[in-house]
């Protein structure tokens, strides 16, 4: 039997304001990406996503980005690679600490939006990043976009590098994902979402917005915990796989 990675980002509340259901997404996914504070998540929110992730069984992921609060990390940000490789050291750290915190660790590193996108194809901040992670723990596999620099160079540095596909986004005939200042750049159809997710498992292969059928390889799936019936899709997605004689386990 075949077996998938579902993977979300959570921990994204901060102080009194709530983004998701990080503990009904828990019911679902196999992965949490947890923010580490830079982009989303203050430490209360984080140990205590770091808790009910280790109470459900599911792996804890450092989700890092840029310094970036106001922008929830979607902005690129034209930062010093030194100075970007010692924010993501700051970020995993802070999250290993707090999981510790919670008799659990962290297993692997995703990076977060706008960090996420640049460095598909900007090669000294995808470099920083790849540089951080193995300074810090050379056994932590990267997660990224097939065919990006950041995998190109975590597997040329003797890292792990896991690519991944999403549930919830649209492709363009490129391979990147539609930028969401676009529209239909995030699906919530959940028939088309269960259509994306089964060919990704079954075909390794995703539709674009043109048409055309793209072959890519995804050892994880994302369903993205802060949109809009997030946690249906997510539960949706994890029947579709299901009925489809698809497995979901942790692949860290």
């Amino acid at each position: 039997m075949p077996t998938m990675d579902l993977n979300s980002d959570v921990g994204e509340s901060f102080g009194r304001w709530t983004l998701g259901d990080d503990q009904a997404m828990f019911r679902s996914v196999t992965s949490a990406n947890v923010a580490c504070g830079f982009h989303a998540g203050d430490p209360s929110v984080i140990r205590s996503t770091c808790r009910k992730a280790a109470e459900a069984g599911v792996v804890i992921g450092a989700h890092v980005g840029y310094r970036d609060l106001a922008g929830f990390g979607r902005r690129f940000l034209d930062i010093e690679p030194n100075e970007l490789a010692d924010d993501v050291v700051y970020q995993i750290g802070a999250l290993q600490a707090l999981a510790a915190a919670e008799g659990s660790r962290v297993k692997y590193v995703k990076p977060h939006g706008g960090l996420y996108n640049a460095i598909v194809h900007h090669t000294a901040q995808a470099q920083a990043v790849v540089d951080a992670v193995k300074s810090v723990d050379p056994g932590l596999p990267i997660m990224g976009l097939p065919g990006s620099e950041v995998l190109r160079l975590a597997e040329a540095s003797g890292l792990r590098a896991v690519p991944e596909a999403f549930a919830d986004r649209a492709y363009t005939p490129e391979g990147t994902l539609v930028s969401r200042s676009l529209p239909g750049s995030v699906l919530e159809d959940p028939a088309q979402v269960a259509e994306h997710v089964l060919r990704m498992a079954t075909e390794s292969a995703v539709r674009a917005v043109d048409g055309s059928i793209l072959k890519i390889r995804a050892e994880s799936i994302c369903v993205h915990g802060d949109s809009p019936g997030a946690v249906a899709m997510a539960a949706a997605v994890k029947s579709a796989l299901n009925g489809a004689g698809v497995s979901l386990a942790a692949f860290a």
